[in-house]
């Protein structure tokens, strides 16, 4: 008995250890994501979604179908962008997979989180476009993370004072002149309001994660855990969480600025 015990508390830690940061993150984005939104339609009505949508949703399903097809799930049918439903869904990947492979399982977990990522990546490419001292930036402090051997106070004060630094950069006064950081700007916030996960999402995340933890659980019962060993968990986190914090940083922003509209509408109306 001590010993099934043993095996699940170890593999339920290196599930989190793996899967931890971004299923946090995941939900803090969603979080963000639904009172910007819900500012949004308060400042503009439900044309906002829209205007926003044009830019967001389409690479949120992409990220879907992309991750899909990588994962070799059989798509049946994409939909990048559609007035909201009663729902309101706005897009839709329509794919099936072979429940008897593990591959094609796992690959729900990262099918469900793709927007997560395919929304970060495409900040990042967009940021190197438009303001590349801030990507600079950024790049730096990622190779900065993989020189990072243990987590401490000391180590956290440094990357954040690092992200703070970036935030520091990327809203300098030499930016503020530069009409390629409002492009910047517009097209984060659309990929910012709609880089969160729905339902749906997190539903089919949750049967890949549920297929992590399972493999997990077999490599610890059989001792085969020495594989995992090898795998440095603070470089992978530290990366991971590099990555994700950039989401974090623009989501943020853009539920400032959705604050600040629905601040001078109801201003406007008294």
């Amino acid at each position: 008995m001590i010993f099934v015990i043993q095996l699940l508390v170890k593999t339920c830690i290196e599930t989190v250890y793996l899967m931890g940061m971004i299923t946090l993150i995941g939900l803090l984005l969603g979080v963000l994501r639904n009172n910007s939104i819900r500012n949004f339609q308060r400042s503009f009505g439900s044309r906002a979604l829209m205007v926003t949508g044009v830019i967001g949703v389409p690479i949120h399903e992409l990220s879907h179908a992309i991750f899909a097809l990588l994962f070799r799930h059989k798509v049946s049918r994409i939909k990048l962008l559609q007035k909201p439903d009663a729902q309101g869904v706005m897009g839709y990947v329509q794919h099936s997979y072979n429940k008897g492979s593990i591959y094609q399982q796992i690959g729900n977990f990262f099918i469900g989180i793709a927007p997560i990522f395919g929304g970060v990546l495409s900040i990042i490419l967009l940021m190197r476009i438009t303001i590349p001292q801030a990507y600079e930036k950024f790049a730096g402090i990622l190779i900065k993370g993989l020189n990072i051997t243990v987590i401490n106070k000391s180590t956290m004060e440094i990357m954040m004072n690092s992200y703070g630094e970036l935030i520091r950069i990327i809203f300098s006064v030499k930016n503020f002149q530069n009409i390629y950081f409002y492009i910047f700007l517009f097209i984060a916030v659309c990929i910012s309001s709609h880089i969160s996960l729905s339902i749906a999402d997190i539903k089919g995340a949750s049967r890949g994660l549920a297929a992590i933890f399972f493999i997990l659980l077999v490599l610890n019962f059989f001792n085969l855990s020495q594989y995992l060993a090898s795998f440095n968990f603070i470089k992978y986190n530290i990366i991971v969480t590099g990555f994700l914090l950039i989401a974090v940083i623009l989501s943020v922003i853009t539920y400032l600025v959705s604050l600040i509209l629905v601040t001078l509408r109801r201003t406007s109306l008294i």
